[in-house]
């Protein structure tokens, strides 16, 4: 039910930015509104700065408004594109900063204490999941991280792995029981 949702969505993402090619700004704010979360975490996972991402996301958006005309559904979907804008915006200001940053000295390590971030990287429940990901076979693990960290949907997923949208759901649907049981246990 939630792929079906999903893909309606992409369908209306699609329309929404035909409607923002033609000035709509009704249908920009929502495609802002459907996608600035998942876009910001793919340039947090990019970028690894907070303030870099969002300058990458409001970038990102920034070429949607003044190129969505370029977007063809037929070329592909319009999440992909706006991840590959997003991609393309979040490269360059990480090339940017690394010219306006050489000529510097590097800046003296603090002793900082670990962050929330730092935690959850050292938790149990971390560690869990790495294990328990790891006891997947290749092609679960793979569609789980490309689902869940890369955000791709199924049809995206199904597109990038050259395999059957079924199979593609079978993979994820298996992985997700998978990682269930081993975390329960």
């Amino acid at each position: 039910m939630a792929t079906a949702t999903r893909e309606d969505a992409g369908g209306n993402l699609a329309e929404l930015l035909a409607r923002c090619a033609a000035g709509d700004r009704a249908a920009f704010r929502s495609v802002y509104d459907l996608q600035s979360a998942r876009l910001y975490g793919i340039a947090l996972r990019l970028t690894r700065q907070p303030a870099l991402a969002a300058d990458a996301v409001h970038d990102a958006f920034l070429q949607v408004w003044q190129r969505s005309s370029r977007f063809d559904p037929a070329r592909g979907q319009p999440e992909a594109w706006l991840a590959g804008l997003l991609r393309y915006r979040a490269i360059d200001l990480l090339r940017k900063r690394g010219r306006e940053d050489y000529g510097f000295e590097p800046a003296e390590e603090v002793d900082r204490e670990p962050g929330p971030l730092d935690q959850l990287a050292s938790s149990e429940q971390a560690e869990a999941l790495r294990r328990c990901l790891e006891e997947l076979d290749e092609n679960q693990r793979r569609v789980v991280l490309l689902a869940f960290v890369d955000g791709l949907s199924h049809s995206e997923l199904a597109t990038s792995l050259k395999s059957p949208l079924g199979t593609v759901k079978s993979w994820v649907r298996r992985a997700l029981i998978g990682l269930r049981r081993c975390l329960e246990s």
